[in-house]
């Protein structure tokens, strides 16, 4: 019973963290014209918060293996609303940078704790669970594109926005603060190591197939909806509808993952969504008229849904590294890219266009079809 509670109080901090990517997403537009920057100088911005995560990564993988993963995903979900909402004030570059730093950390150090938690769950109910979690993430990041849109009709400012939609979350994760659970802990001699660890063996390729999928993910939050209004000449509010269906179609996707994987195995699925992913980016690349954009939108968000997921259970089982700094070193590679990989985009976007810049991930999206055996967990005898 504290298992199906506890698994209950993981999925409410996905769906909270997805609705506030979506929430930010949606308003990029809007908190970009009101710096005034171009998506080299909205790049900065965006590199901030990678830098925030970054840092993040390595700190927050020694504290779950030291106090819990349970504790500190709980605390970090309410710095996160927190900060969250504290990014509406961010309306010169000078505030707004910090901020995102911040911000950038606490989403960093919350994305680990939570698949450790998770992953905690996962093996006291003995049941593939994770690709749900990360589908009630995806859930949350439509919701709160959709909630966008629908605050960009109403006519609310980025600040009404915030203020309100953290107040709604903030009702819902009171919840997951008050479910009992005991972490498990790793012993002070097996917590030794380097600061900054990164995935070893096959891990590391586990790692890279996570950072081309965030990558993936990240250009379509953060840049397809700038592409479709500068670089296409479609309107915001049919911009916004891009990522919208991206996410439905991950949330598809990723609830049905476990069943996936269980049937056909984690290599066969994570090499079909690889190609899937190409194909994806290459409708995005190619496509003139919004009807294309949107199918390739979905065929994105299909390819791109399981393979973050399959990189952290991957991680948590890893028979070498603890569970913090193993799932902490994969999203070093990972999770970063999802922050790290839009300010690069914007950069390409700056000096070619985003279309490249979509191109590029397009042909990336490859490497998971060609990289999907690491997924196969192997026992240090061999087997």
């Amino acid at each position: 019973m504290q298992a199906v509670k506890a698994r209950r109080a993981v999925a409410t901090i996905f769906f909270l963290l997805g609705t506030l990517i979506g929430i930010w997403a949606s308003r990029i537009p809007d908190i970009k014209a009101v710096l005034g920057l171009d998506e080299a100088g909205f790049g900065l911005v965006l590199l901030a918060m990678a830098l925030g995560a970054f840092f993040a990564f390595p700190i927050v993988g020694r504290q779950i293996d030291r106090i819990g993963a349970a504790r500190m995903a709980r605390w970090l979900a309410v710095l996160t609303l927190l900060l969250f909402v504290s990014l509406a004030a961010g309306t010169t570059v000078r505030i707004m940078v910090p901020l995102a730093f911040v911000a950038g950390f606490m989403i960093g150090a919350l994305d680990i704790a939570m698949n450790a938690w998770g992953a905690e769950v996962e093996q006291a109910l003995r049941k593939p669970v994770m690709s749900s979690y990360h589908g009630l993430y995806s859930l949350g990041a439509g919701v709160g594109a959709a909630a966008g849109a629908g605050a960009i009709r109403l006519g609310l400012s980025v600040p009404q926005h915030f203020v309100i939609w953290g107040l709604l979350m903030a009702l819902m994760l009171a919840f997951a603060l008050r479910v009992p659970w005991t972490s498990e802990r790793q012993a002070p001699e097996k917590r030794k190591g380097p600061l900054l660890a990164l995935p070893k063996g096959a891990l590391f390729f586990v790692g890279i197939m996570a950072l081309i999928a965030a990558l993936g993910e990240g250009a379509v939050t953060d840049w397809a909806a700038v592409y479709q209004i500068e670089e296409l000449g479609f309107g915001s509010s049919q911009s916004a509808i891009g990522f919208a269906l991206f996410s439905v179609a991950m949330v598809i996707m990723r609830l049905s993952g476990d069943r996936l994987i269980a049937r056909y195995g984690p290599v066969p699925v994570a090499r079909l969504s690889g190609l899937a992913a190409a194909v994806g980016a290459l409708f995005l690349v190619l496509g003139s008229h919004i009807w294309l954009i949107w199918v390739g939108c979905v065929v994105m968000g299909l390819g791109n849904a399981v393979i973050f997921p399959l990189a952290m259970s991957r991680a948590a089982a890893d028979p070498v590294m603890s569970k913090g700094t193993a799932l902490a070193a994969v999203a070093t590679l990972g999770y970063g890219a999802f922050l790290f990989g839009p300010p690069v985009l914007g950069f390409i976007g700056t000096a070619v266009s985003l279309r490249a810049a979509f191109g590029l991930v397009a042909a990336l999206a490859i490497f998971i079809f060609l990289l999907a055996g690491a997924l196969k967990v192997e026992r240090p005898d061999g087997t």
